[in-house]
C-alpha cells in the first residue's frame, strides 16, 4: 500500500509541476522583457545576383552588444539576412551571445527604418527554453545602432 501511494504521489507530482510551465507559456506576464543594443560595425553586404540591391544577396554581420544604456559590451551577435524584396526588405537569422546563454531569432528586417518584430526560435543556457518575440528598433536614421527589445516567454 505505502509503495502504491509513493507511486500515485509521483505521477501527480510530476503532473503538478508541467502544469506552471503550460501556463507560463500563455502568458506574458509570466515572462520577461529585455532590451540590448547592438552596434552595427561589422555589416557586409556580399552581392551573389545581378549587380547592386537584387534578390538573394546575402548580408552577414558579427558585432557586439551593449546593455541597454548602450554603456557597456555584453555579448555579440552573428548571423545573416537574405535579401528578399530589394531596397524594402531582408530576411534574417542570427543568435545573440550573453554570459548566461543565447538567444536566436528569425524574422523580417525593413530598409526603411520601421521596427521589425522577429520570432524568437530558441536559446540556450538560462534561455534554453525561451520562446517569444524581439522588436528591433533602430536607433538612429545612419542604421548603425538598434534595440533589440526580447519578449521572452519561458527561458
Amino acid at each position: 500500500m505505502r509503495r502504491r501511494f509513493l507511486v500515485i504521489l509521483a505521477v501527480v507530482g510530476a503532473f503538478a509541476i508541467a502544469i506552471p510551465t503550460v501556463a507560463a507559456t500563455q502568458s506574458h506576464a509570466s515572462g520577461q522583457t529585455m532590451t540590448v543594443v547592438e552596434r552595427a560595425e561589422t555589416d557586409a553586404v556580399i552581392d551573389l545576383g545581378d549587380p547592386g540591391d537584387t534578390l538573394g544577396d546575402l548580408l552577414a554581420f558579427g558585432n557586439p552588444i551593449f546593455d541597454a544604456a548602450n554603456a557597456h559590451e555584453i555579448g555579440r551577435d552573428e548571423g545573416q539576412c537574405t535579401r528578399t524584396n530589394p531596397g524594402v526588405a531582408w530576411e534574417c537569422s542570427w543568435t545573440t551571445i550573453l554570459a548566461k546563454g543565447s538567444l536566436t531569432v528569425q524574422g523580417p528586417f525593413y530598409d526603411d527604418g520601421r521596427d521589425s518584430v522577429l520570432a524568437i526560435t530558441g536559446g540556450t543556457g538560462s534561455y534554453q527554453n525561451a520562446r517569444g518575440q524581439m522588436t528591433l528598433h533602430w536607433r538612429n536614421a545612419g542604421g548603425t545602432e538598434f534595440d533589440f527589445i526580447y519578449r521572452i516567454i519561458g527561458g
